[in-house]
């Protein structure tokens, strides 16, 4: 999201930061009707494909971050259907959102659904709100403030991007073969 919004401005980060919207519902669904019941050598092969997956991108990032150039003043970039299916990719192979809809959000929604249906909706609602309204506002600040940098600030934050997803997809794949 943060590459995206260095490279296309507020439009292309939200995209992304929207991602959640749309590759959440699986690990939701299943982890709201059946809590517990993935295997944990599902999970970790989950980490290890989406480690791969992000160290892949964040090395591709390194490597176009030698010659990137800023993008003009006043220029916008199209949306890419090719990043927010990047994004949600991503998303889908790591095993955060599994694990956090399967150990918290799953739990937090049955006892809700048990009280009362809007109070679980509303928990997810609000849940997801937080999350994509953060992620919105930080891609708000990082198109904003795109435009003031020269080429090798442009290049030091898409290379500085590029190592955060590297070494998170290295935790990642660190976690998935360790266990």
């Amino acid at each position: 999201m943060i590459t995206a919004s260095l490279r296309g401005g507020f439009r292309a980060g939200l995209g992304l930061a929207c991602v959640p919207l749309l590759s959440d519902l699986p690990a939701v669904l299943l982890s709201v009707t059946a809590v517990g019941a993935l295997p944990g050598a599902f999970l970790r092969a989950l980490s290890v494909v989406g480690g791969l997956y992000v160290v892949y991108l964040g090395v591709s990032s390194a490597r176009e971050a030698r010659t990137a150039l800023p993008p003009e003043p006043g220029v916008v970039a199209p949306s890419s259907v090719r990043e927010l299916l990047r994004g949600v990719t991503v998303n889908m192979l790591n095993p955060h959102p599994w694990l956090f809809w399967i150990a918290v959000g799953a739990p937090i929604f049955a006892t809700a659904w048990d009280r009362s249906p809007a109070s679980a909706l509303a928990f997810t609602g609000g849940f997801y709100l937080l999350l994509v309204g953060s992620k919105a506002a930080l891609a708000a600040l990082i198109g904003a403030g795109r435009h003031r940098l020269g080429v090798r600030g442009y290049r030091v934050l898409l290379a500085g991007s590029a190592l955060l997803l590297t070494v998170t997809g290295l935790l990642l794949l660190i976690r998935g073969v360790a266990g």
